[in-house]
């Protein structure tokens, strides 16, 4: 009787049962909803719901922060095409001192197309004596691994990872070769440092540090053999504009004898190369009437100074050497033979644009969601199904939820205890 007072009370005071819900702008409201929502009287509440949210909202944010440092880091692409440009000559920049006075060695350049040039004009020769350069002697033999380059002094800066960013900070560095130390008074040269830069034909050729008197120029006196030592440092030999801090492969390395007659051959394979943090501007750049800037300084002056900000010019090479005692018919001496390969490495670091990343960061939130929830759903009903296994296995019980026990009709039916 209480309630239908209750509910007649409803109807004095104008009111329904409409009245205690959702009001008709909130009804609007959802029937224009994109993502309609499931009433809680038929939604189910478990234990384990909150773990599974926490552990997606964990999962998102940590994919979502190595999506963004890969965006920030940028991405490293290598490209190889055909090197395009005139590239008539190439720039070789050297920088060697050897354990031999300037006055018993002959320095040349004989390339593929039988020119021949005479590098002891171009470069510059300086007497000089080994100990002077010991503070530079700390070079490695060629083939050392990098853990024995970065023990070495400035061997952690020099040999360390390098991306396309320490390629553009070193080639910001000083443009020239150190000056010579000068001789101490009193004090004769025993060794002759080599340095400096010069043009070359754009083929293959070699580069010969002879003994005068033989190899090339063997019109020139003849020199005693027991004067012969080839033992040299090379602290610089690149191609193309010069970087000196750039690292190359025969960088700081030293190679010894004690051999009079001994002969070292480096064989280079040199590969134009590109480092930029703009390929843009590097694809927009035309080499239809300009040398390649790949060759040397000349080649780069000739292209606007926008690129030389973002994009560094220059070779790599990969070298292999052999160095063994020769007899006194053979000639002695250091021998480079480098070979100039027709293609171009360009190695670019790109961003993705802002419109990307965030696609990329809905692509996987909302996958880690879709996948989240349906292990998820997959779990309850493995939950489910193993609970409903259960109680089918489960013999059934009483009223008070004991055991049912067997009973005896062999009496005809009777129980002796109930007195039937």
């Amino acid at each position: 009787m209480a309630s239908n007072g209750n509910i007649d009370g409803f109807h004095t005071h104008g009111l329904d049962e409409d009245n205690f819900g959702e009001s008709k702008a909130m009804k609007t409201v959802r029937a224009f909803d994109a993502f309609p929502k499931t009433k809680t009287s038929y939604t189910q509440q478990s234990s384990t719901g909150g773990i599974w949210t926490v552990a997606l909202v964990v999962i998102s944010i940590w994919l979502a922060g190595t999506e963004l440092l890969r965006w920030w880091t940028g991405e490293t692409t290598h490209t190889f095409d055909v090197e395009a440009g005139i590239g008539h000559d190439l720039q070789i920049n050297f920088d060697m001192v050897v354990k031999m006075p300037c006055d018993f060695l002959n320095v040349n350049v004989q390339d593929a197309s039988g020119d021949r040039v005479h590098a002891g004009m171009a470069l510059k020769s300086d007497n000089t004596t080994w100990k002077q350069w010991e503070s530079y002697h700390k070079g490695h033999a060629l083939g050392a691994t990098k853990e024995e380059r970065q023990n070495l002094e400035h061997g952690a800066a020099e040999y360390g990872e390098q991306d396309v960013h320490d390629f553009l900070h070193a080639s910001r560095g000083r443009k020239n070769f150190r000056k010579t130390p000068r001789l101490p008074w009193g004090v004769d040269a025993d060794s002759c440092r080599i340095a400096g830069s010069m043009h070359t034909t754009k083929v293959q050729g070699d580069f010969h540090i002879t003994a005068i008197g033989h190899g090339y120029a063997a019109w020139a006196p003849h020199l005693q053999h027991d004067l012969f030592n080839f033992t040299h440092h090379i602290m610089e030999l690149s191609f193309g504009p010069f970087y000196p801090s750039l690292v190359n492969p025969l960088d700081n390395t030293l190679a010894s004898t004690e051999h009079h007659f001994h002969k070292f051959q480096y064989y280079l394979s040199v590969v134009p190369t590109v480092y930029t943090t703009d390929a843009n501007a590097l694809r927009r750049l035309t080499h239809k009437e300009h040398e390649s800037p790949s060759s040397g300084d000349d080649g780069l002056k000739q292209h606007a100074k926008r690129y030389a900000k973002d994009t560094v010019f220059t070779n790599q090479y990969a070298v292999t050497e052999q160095s063994h005692p020769v007899d006194e018919r053979s000639i002695p001496g250091i021998f480079i033979k480098y070979d100039i390969e027709p293609i171009m490495l360009t190695i670019a670091e790109e961003w993705a644009s802002l419109p990307s990343l965030f696609i990329r960061l809905v692509n996987v939130i909302s996958g880690v969601l879709v996948a989240g929830g349906w292990l998820y759903t997959m779990t309850e009903w493995a939950k489910e199904m193993r609970a409903r296994g259960r109680r089918q296995t489960t013999s059934y019980d009483g009223i008070i939820g004991e055991k049912a026990q067997p009973q005896d009709y062999t009496n005809g039916g009777y129980d002796k205890k109930a007195g039937y």
